[in-house]
């Protein structure tokens, strides 16, 4: 016999302690594999490491395995020139527009496919056709009813006047063309060539919506003292998407699922009441004919200021809702674009306006900067809270986006209050909701809702204005990239930023919930719709950054991924494919288990045991076996037994050798045996027989389906702790149970996993050994509205000065009762009148 298998003969692991109460092995459910069927059947589970390329599109010229653009990459361009005139007595738009479009395709193109969005507020279209009702029809409030009402009689789709060959200001032959839903097709006199351009025009008008009836994400808001705020977007006919990866994206508008668009160049001229305040997408290129002096003046010092400066002060504004354009004049104003996906712009004579010029390093640039103005318009009504926070919160959202991804590139970012509840975006400006109380106080809810929602829709910028993605298919793509963006933004505005997504443990009750879809789902069926686009893919980016990659690592992907595509129209497979040619990380399993499927993570520690190595020593053996047999607990049956009559007390004789004979007691045969195997030995075979340290055997399940890293905090004897970070390859072989061994010196007392709440594990109640009772509280309450500080400081504050106004009315009352007749009554009269008159102060 050799000295390895002499060794092998006495090195065997004994079990020496358990930290469990007693060993509990999880009764695993059979796994639900929301991919493609199991490869291997007979085993019983899916492979989820397997290579993606069973689902992705396969690589071509237009886009490598890499997922950067291929060489031979192509995409459309559509320029506009628009007239378009803005009647606010009759709540009505009409326009003329020139569409100049590129061909950059390889293809020949019979037809073109144009969007009509505003046909979503027909009464038949499909959006109103296909609307579904609540389940039960109990309870309607007055406002729900009358929007009911309203649509289904307000027509507020296009009215397609003309589209005809040439530009708008030229008398070309008619184009035939038909209206699906929301979408045109202009038929072209002959088939457009691959590198050709073609020129047409379309001239239409349409009814604005009155957003308190009919909400969407574009029409007018009427403020309380009879004056509008218009938000304009959706409002001309746009190019539809044509691309490589499905041709003419021309999928139905349904008011959900938004927009995939073209860029180019504008030019739009917008005619309107002349003391109404424009905004828009672009530049204004007549401001010496729009603007006053002054306002010019002020937005010059905006641009060196060291805060934001007043445009438009809220007295100016005040003075302009009062007079409502008395000479009935018009204006127009002209805006420029290039390189933008779409065009929206925002008009009112209610509009405070303040702006603040922001300069953010651009390596790109030749001088290493670039200059971006900031602004925002809003009402009095949404005084002092958007004055305080609006441009600030556009050029912080300016600032770190830039830095995540690629300098901003366009000269103006613009955040208006109006139309939406919570907010949209279009490039370069976008409409906010948020607002404070009549009396002007606000929440601490509302405060960070606004700087939220600003940062959010200015962050659409990168994603999907330039990074130019298709939010029609894959909402993802831009609103979980921004979201994360959003919160990277957030924790960097002050500590302890109250975010509501991007923590992993706020996306834990989603994952496990039933009524749920896999993030690549179309847009339109979505459930859930804010949990899946935009909380879960933020979370698992975030998990991505901070777990799985590290910030590092996954910064650099991701910046790689946002400048191969800024101006480029990238897929889901482009994103997946860059962020692993960037990091170096086989990220398959992730992609699969977060984007493809509906598992969650639930992960668990379901045995620790420790194990010492047993040199096979027979004295050491006594020795532990004895302790062992001390610890051993007295059980019911043994304590009583003792005070029973022994049959061997009362006869002695029937004792023997083995009622002496000591059972654990080493030999002499066995100590010379053990002490012939120590001589055989070497210096290394011996030190590895004397190794004391403990072999801890961490036994780890998965019910939740979704591979994740497994994070133990470990916590010993002495009191010290120590982290260990498996990656989530350890579930390669066997996705619903592993064991993992750890060899330490000292002893383990108490096992934690995902210690960090870094993982979104949905049920927390197994993640410590030895278990934890969790201790929790209820409470009993009556319903309250939510409290609102600033509010009640400001009633305490009207409630003292009303008690101390009665006080001094009370003394001024009794002082001039008091008066000597040597006073006049005149002189009496006045100061009983002065005390018994109403007193306010600040």
């Amino acid at each position: 016999m050799t000295r390895s298998l002499l060794l092998s003969r006495f090195l065997w692991l004994t079990a020496a302690v358990a930290l469990a109460a007693s060993p509990a092995f999880a009764q695993l459910s059979p796994m639900k594999d929301n991919g493609p069927i199991p490869d291997n059947a007979k085993y019983g589970q899916a492979d989820v490491f397997r290579e993606l390329t069973e689902i992705l599109p396969t690589p071509n010229a237009y886009r490598t395995a890499s997922g950067a653009p291929g060489h031979e990459y192509w995409q459309q361009r559509a320029d506009y020139t628009i007239d378009v005139t803005l009647n606010e007595d009759e709540h009505t738009l009409t326009g003329a527009e020139t569409v100049v479009y590129h061909n950059n395709s390889p293809d020949r193109l019979e037809y073109l496919w144009m969007q009509l969005d505003a046909n979503l507020f027909t009464p038949d279209s499909l959006a109103r056709r296909t609307a579904s009702g609540p389940s039960e029809m109990n309870d309607m409030s007055f406002d729900a009813l009358k929007a009911m009402l309203a649509a289904e009689t307000f027509d507020g789709g296009f009215k397609i006047d003309k589209v005809a060959a040439g530009s708008k200001d030229a008398d070309g032959p008619d184009l035939p063309h038909a209206i699906v839903d929301t979408m045109m097709r202009v038929d072209l006199p002959k088939p457009l060539e691959p590198g050709a351009s073609y020129t047409f025009n379309v001239s239409w008008h349409y009814n604005i919506n009155n957003v308190d009836e009919i909400g969407g994400r574009t029409g007018y808001e009427p403020l309380d003292d009879g004056n509008d705020l218009f938000c304009i977007a959706q409002w001309f006919p746009r190019m539809c998407v044509y691309g490589d990866a499905v041709g003419w994206q021309h999928k139905q508008y349904y008011g959900r699922g938004e927009f995939a668009l073209e860029l180019g160049d504008y030019d739009v001229t917008i005619t309107c009441p002349a003391d109404l305040i424009v905004s828009a997408t672009g530049v204004l290129q007549n401001p010496g004919e729009c603007l006053t002096e002054t306002h010019r003046e002020r937005l010059e010092s905006a641009k060196t200021s060291e805060t934001p400066v007043f445009v438009v002060t809220q007295a100016e504004s005040d003075e302009a809702r009062k007079t409502r354009n008395e000479g009935g004049k018009t204006k127009s104003w002209q805006w420029k674009a290039k390189n933008v996906r779409d065009f929206a712009f925002t008009a009112s004579r209610a509009f405070i306006w303040d702006a603040w010029g922001r300069t953010i390093p651009d390596e790109d640039s030749k001088s290493g900067e670039h200059f971006v103005m900031c602004q925002s318009l809003y009402p009095s009504e949404c005084e002092p809270l958007w004055s305080q926070y609006s441009t600030q919160a556009i050029a912080h959202c300016v600032e770190v986006y830039s830095k995540f991804t690629f300098p901003y590139p366009y000269p103006n970012a613009i955040s208006v209050y109006g139309v939406v509840g919570g907010g949209m975006e279009y490039p370069m400006i976008c409409w906010n909701g948020p607002k404070p109380e009549e009396d002007g106080t606000y929440t601490a809810r509302t405060k960070y809702f606004l700087i939220s929602v600003v940062i959010h829709e200015v962050g659409h910028n990168w994603f999907p204005m330039i990074v130019n993605s298709d939010e029609r298919r894959w909402t993802w793509m831009d609103e979980g990239l921004n979201t994360f963006l959003q919160y990277l933004a957030e924790q960097e505005w002050e500590d302890e930023y109250p975010s509501r997504r991007g923590r992993p443990e706020d996306i834990a009750s989603y994952m496990k919930s039933t009524t749920q879809v896999p993030i690549m789902t179309n847009s339109e069926s979505l459930l859930q719709f804010g949990s899946n686009a935009y909380a879960k893919p933020a979370t698992a980016l975030n998990i991505l950054r901070e777990t799985i990659l590290g910030r590092d690592l996954f910064d650099k992907a991701f910046k790689t991924y946002a400048r191969r595509w800024k101006f480029k129209h990238p897929e889901p497979a482009d994103f997946f494919r860059t962020m692993e040619d960037a990091s170096g990380r086989d990220l398959d399993w992730f992609w699969r288990g977060w984007f493809y499927t509906t598992q969650h993570v639930d992960l668990g520690v379901s045995n620790l045991r420790v194990y010492t190595v047993d040199a096979g020593d027979p004295v050491d053996k006594e020795n532990r076996e004895r302790a062992e047999e001390q610890e051993e607990p007295e059980t019911l049956s043994d304590r009583l037994n003792k005070d029973l009559p022994k049959r061997l007390a009362e006869f002695p004789e029937l004792a023997d050798f083995y009622n002496s004979y000591d059972e654990l007691k080493a030999t002499n045969k066995s100590i010379r045996s053990y002490k012939e195997f120590l001589e055989k030995l070497d210096e290394e075979q011996l030190r590895l027989l004397k190794n004391d340290a403990k072999f801890y055997m961490v036994d780890i399940t998965n019910d939740g389906g979704l591979p994740m890293p497994v994070i133990l905090k470990l916590t010993y004897a002495d009191g010290s702790t120590e982290e260990v970070r498996i990656p989530a390859e350890i579930w390669r072989a066997n996705i619903q149970k592993v064991t993992k061994v750890l060899m330490r010196k000292k002893a383990v007392e108490k096992v934690e996993l995902d210690p960090n709440r870094e993982t979104a594990d949905v049920d927390r109640s197994d993640n410590m050994l030895p278990r934890e009772i969790v201790e929790s509280r209820f409470k009993l309450f009556k319903k309250k509205t939510e409290s609102n500080p600033m509010q009640e400081a400001r009633k305490e504050a009207e409630r003292a000065a009303k008690e101390k106004a009665a006080k001094e009315k009370a003394a001024a009352k009794a002082a001039a009762e008091a008066k000597t007749d040597t006073e006049s009554p005149d002189e009496a009269a006045e100061e009983k009148a002065e005390a018994e008159a109403p007193r306010s102060e600040n």
